[in-house]
């Protein structure tokens, strides 16, 4: 199966090959965004293997270097087609200038660079579409998680609605050009489906009424209309407006991908051996709210969930040095790391097997002790104390050995095994043994009393059960924040469920939705029952059952065909947020065609449904990409909850909340620019001395900029780089010179 990190790092390296000066060496400048979006996916060595004598920011004051050619890989803001101008007006900062956009260059900059004084020094110029991070194998994001609470924040009054609106409206364009950049780089042309909400509410946070009130009286349909929505002085408002943000987020992507097709004919045909059409699905977070609040067992879901780690890659824990002194150490979990790709989506009580059965190999096989095995957690932590001449692989088995056993100290001390029972019951709607859960409160209500269990595990619970019962009446609700003593801002998470479509109250006459009950597995672990709602999706999709009426598709749909001997799924609600248990037979299709399945899900995505990705791409010989603003943990889902109703306020993603007052009517240029703004660094107090040209590759002479640090690893694959426009390309061949 191919990986999205691989085919990134080879445009990138294709992309500055394929300039070739006749000088040999050449410069390559970067900006501060595409400099990161370079060094997730290659080495500062990979760069400089390839001809470049330094490393520049286009920010920087740089010294003219005449006499040699430069790279400019940049994003297409108006402010950097400035720089690139000033860089060759009354002066000749390089050679020539090799242009290279990491997002597609507008047509309003082509034609500022081609009338400016810089045009007669331009040399190659390309879109190379790669503006998005490719995280994992699998798994790519947009970064943006501050689009969580233009999602789903409610404006403060009818006034803050169209504002609100139209900042949403622009975040799911920039969200719809990250997408087309995905399948671009794929060469994939898919059939686009979108998820449609049972009870869907327009743009900007704006969801439905509460259930338990009266339908708004149809002289209404024209105007904003408002409902109180925890009997409280918060308020949850709705719109008649039959557009919501996965429709609109699927249109623009459809939108963006016809106009790429109509200019490059070529896009999305066949390759060899011949691969079938992708399907891209558009979904968001309010799809299934159960996910978000379920403890995990697999490693990598629950060392994200429990430990601190940074962005889901960066952990920083206690190493014992050679001479036995413990000092803090930051490790990468990347694709790098074979041991963490082995055993991220494993049971946690697999994983330590795993990483004991490859531990006790490693003893074996280097003759370390005569003998001797590690039996549990702790005798490898003695064994690697005695392995001062082994550093590699003192560090990568402390690294992991470190990762599962405070992983599994948190899983006794804060009783999650009692709290995870509970969880699951909630749900799946089913116990251990397949019957329905009728002690739920019982069990519940001693765990929300107990001062062992922290609060964070009481919101989850509380926010799960809520589910479960599809509401509860308001005074249950309050006891049970009374029985886990919530603070406010805690009571406010569970109460904003309400802006992703949960009901949160329910009335006497209300009757409880229809409820998939499903046996588990006898291979399955109790307190991982739950699956997330993706698996059903997908599975539904593979086998051709998947209702067109939750998920339409916004153009053409795939003829239809009978699958040969696959052991579908049955068929299951989707409006029930129910999980399916069955996993579908898996198909006789080479790696090298299996069909490509795209998934985006707005407003962020959990590990276990990363895991899912991964686990169905084998299951049902697929190649299961997944994507979103950014991937969450149940600790920081929480967290921004508690901040919704004040629009984001607080949050780490943007403490000072959404913006309060609007710009006003502004094209996407305006807000690209402003987004990737970057101030430019002020002028030298002196002179630095001028540095002579290098006459061969000598690394020692590498000038990068100051913030240029590039990680990651390479793996050159020869690929063709996407083109643009046809008359854009015209342009090109008049004004520049290849």
């Amino acid at each position: 199966m191919s990986s999205l990190i691989t085919t990134v790092r080879t445009k990138f390296l294709e992309a500055i090959r394929t300039v070739q000066p006749q000088g040999r060496w050449k410069v390559l400048v970067v900006d501060e965004h595409s400099q990161k979006l370079l060094g997730s996916v290659l080495k500062q060595f990979d760069i400089l293997e390839e001809n470049v004598t330094m490393i520049e920011s286009i920010t920087n004051n740089r010294e003219a270097q005449p006499e040699i050619e430069a790279i400019y890989l940049l994003m297409p803001t108006s402010q950097n087609a400035d720089r690139i101008i000033k860089d060759f007006t009354g002066k000749r900062q390089y050679a020539k200038a090799h242009l290279f956009f990491v997002d597609e260059l507008p047509e309003v900059l082509l034609e500022r660079l081609f009338n400016s004084p810089a045009s007669q020094f331009l040399g190659t110029t390309q879109d190379l579409y790669l503006n998005f991070w490719a995280a994992e194998a699998q798994t790519f994001l947009t970064k943006t998680p501050e689009h969580f609470f233009s999602l789903y924040s409610p404006p403060r009054n009818d006034s803050a609605a169209k504002m609100a609106r139209e900042r949403l409206e622009e975040d799911l364009r920039f969200a719809s050009k990250c997408i087309a950049n995905v399948c671009i780089s794929l060469n994939e042309n898919p059939y686009i489906r979108y998820y449609v909400p049972a009870n869907h509410g327009p743009l900007g946070g704006l969801k439905p009424h509460d259930s338990t009130r009266p339908p708004p009286p149809p002289e209404a349909s024209s105007r904003w209309r408002t409902n109180l929505a925890r009997g409280s002085e918060a308020r949850a408002y709705e719109s008649v407006d039959s557009d919501h943000a996965t429709k609109l987020l699927a249109f623009m992507t459809q939108q963006l991908l016809d106009e790429y097709r109509k200019n490059n004919p070529d896009f999305g045909k066949p390759s060899e051996p011949p691969r079938p059409r992708a399907t891209l699905f558009i979904t968001d977070r309010s799809m299934d709210m159960l996910a978000p609040f379920v403890h995990e067992f697999t490693y990598q879901a629950m060392a994200n969930d429990l430990l601190p780690i940074e962005d889901g890659t960066k952990y920083t824990y206690k190493f014992q040095s050679s001479i036995g002194a413990y000092e803090d150490k930051t490790a990468i979990l990347s694709d790098s790391d074979t041991v963490w790709t082995t055993v991220r989506h494993m049971h946690m009580r697999e994983a330590i097997d795993k990483l004991m059965a490859d531990f006790n190999t490693f003893i074996q096989e280097n003759a370390v002790f005569k003998g001797d095995n590690a039996a549990n957690l702790n005798d490898m932590k003695d064994m690697l104390a005695n392995l001062p001449q082994y550093q590699e692989q003192r560090e990568k088995f402390s690294l992991h050995l470190n990762l599962a056993e405070s992983c599994m100290n948190i899983f006794e001390g804060d009783k999650l095994p009692l709290v995870a029972n509970v969880e699951q019951n909630c749900a799946t709607g089913v116990t251990a043994e397949g019957k329905t859960p009728k002690a739920l409160v019982e069990e519940m209500v001693p765990l929300l009393d107990s001062r062992d269990v922290i609060n964070p595990s009481k919101v989850r619970i509380i926010a799960l059960y809520i589910q479960h019962r599809d509401g509860v009446p308001e005074e249950d609700r309050r006891r049970l924040y009374q029985h886990a003593r919530l603070s406010n801002a805690e009571q406010d998470a569970v109460n904003a469920i309400l802006h992703l479509g949960v009901r949160l109250s329910r009335g006497p006459s209300d009757r409880d939705s229809k409820k998939i009950k499903q046996r588990p597995k006898d291979d399955e672990y109790e307190l991982s029952r739950f699956k997330p709602l993706l698996r059903t999706i997908i599975q539904d999709h593979v086998a051709n059952k998947l209702d067109p009426s939750l998920f339409p598709y916004v153009k053409e749909s795939p003829m239809i065909t009978p699958l040969v001997a696959q052991a579908a799924p049955a068929a299951t609600s989707l409006r029930s947020q129910k999980p399916s248990w069955h996993r579908g037979a898996r198909q006789t299709t080479t790696t090298q065609t299996r069909p490509r399945i795209i998934i985006f899900m707005a407003g962020g995505m959990t590990f276990s449904e990363v895991r899912e990705a991964y686990e169905l791409s084998t299951s049902l010989s697929k190649e299961i990409i997944i994507g979103s603003t950014h991937t969450i943990t149940p600790r920081q889902f929480v967290d921004d909850l508690k901040v919704l109703d004040l629009g984001g306020v607080g949050s780490k993603a943007i403490p000072k909340g959404l913006p309060s007052t609007t710009h006003g009517p502004r094209s996407f240029q305006e807000y690209y620019d402003e987004k990737y703004f970057t101030r430019d660094a002020p002028p030298p107090a002196t002179r630095p001395p001028p540095v002579a040209q290098p006459q061969h590759n000598s690394h020692h002479l590498l000038r990068p900029s100051p913030q240029s640090s590039f990680t990651g690893s390479t793996n050159s694959v020869a690929s063709s780089m996407t083109g643009g426009s046809k008359d854009k390309e015209k342009k090109k061949n008049k004004f520049f010179r290849f």
